[in-house]
């Protein structure tokens, strides 16, 4: 049994993480560690796990697990591993954004390979240390490999993308609080969002010529997960020559799927897909990519990642059925 600790145990990502980990055949949780709830029942927080998970949080860490999680805040990963030495085999999966750019992947003589798994599954297979990619970065670049990739793009991307409440974690801010949210619409960081950083280093991994921009614009909607994306950029072929592009670049893909229909949320919510469909209009590729923020955003994809790099097959602990009503 692969044995998995958990840091930042309190919020949503470490939430998702338990309630998918207690049911993964091949894991067993060694401790979860919170220094806001140490000594309490993790059921106290996580209240569907009533009965179902009964260690309580903890402020010690066993240096020795396989599996390392950390759902801290951004920045708050590399002070963690500054301050507390694990063993060479422990291999770590970070699911903020300390590391995920190729300027910060090397710390301590750990180098952190970027895991979106429809991007590099091979070079995640032989990798110890692994930069979670963000979750409007995650919806968004899977919107965009296919022709990055086949260096069609040839213009700027234009980027409209809404998530819920969950994306703004657990700490409460004028902006989260139910009487703001609710009823509500509005946008934050436009132009600016920090997973432009992932989004661009991507796009130019696989299309080293792009020099147009990425113009994305993030949303808060008023519902609690998922993320529903729409990008539209330049494309000189016909709709079926780019569905053709997609569906043979996620042929092999275990959660990414080409839809033909028209997509909404409730689609993917409570899943680890991500479901794309293509719609052209006078010169323009449009591309709707949807997933739930808190699963193929972050601990969905961390858990695929982790069964990657233990050569388990991919989805294991993931087979989740979207909560349609």
């Amino acid at each position: 049994m692969i044995q998995v600790g958990i840091i930042g145990g309190a919020g949503y990502t470490a939430g998702e993480l338990i309630r998918l980990l207690i049911s993964h055949p091949n894991v067993e949780i060694n401790f979860v560690y919170s220094t806001s709830n140490a000594g309490n029942k993790i059921s106290k927080v996580h209240q569907d796990l009533v009965g179902d998970f009964h260690l309580e949080f903890t402020t010690n860490v066993n240096p020795k697990v396989d599996m390392l999680f950390l759902c801290l805040g951004h920045g708050n990963s590399v002070k963690f591993l500054s301050a507390n030495a694990f063993s060479e085999t422990t291999k770590i999966i970070d699911l903020g954004n300390d590391f995920r750019l190729e300027k910060d992947k090397t710390f301590n003589g750990k180098t952190f390979v970027y895991g979106l798994p429809e991007l590099q599954r091979e070079v995640i297979k032989k990798s110890n240390y692994i930069a979670n990619p963000g979750c409007f970065a995650t919806a968004i670049q899977l919107g965009l490999l296919p022709i990055a990739e086949k260096r069609l793009l040839k213009n700027d991307v234009h980027i409209n993308a809404v998530t819920g409440a969950t994306g703004a974690g657990t700490s409460l801010s004028a902006t989260t609080h139910f009487t703001w949210r609710d009823n509500n619409f509005s946008y934050y960081k436009p132009f600016t969002h920090q997973h432009l950083g992932e989004i661009n280093q991507t796009v130019n991994q696989l299309q080293h010529s792009f020099s147009s921009e990425i113009i994305f614009m993030p949303n808060r909607g008023n519902f609690s997960r998922g993320i529903f994306a729409t990008l539209y950029t330049d494309f000189e072929g016909s709709i079926e020559e780019a569905k053709s592009i997609y569906k043979d670049y996620y042929k092999d893909a275990k959660f990414t799927f080409i839809s033909e229909d028209q997509l909404h949320l409730k689609q993917v919510v409570n899943t680890n897909k991500c479901l794309i469909h293509l719609h052209k209009h006078n010169g323009k590729l449009l591309v709707t990519s949807i997933i739930d923020n808190l699963l193929k955003g972050a601990s969905g994809q961390a858990i695929q990642n982790m069964n990657l790099m233990f050569g388990i097959d991919e989805t294991t602990g993931l087979h989740l059925k979207a909560t349609y009503f």
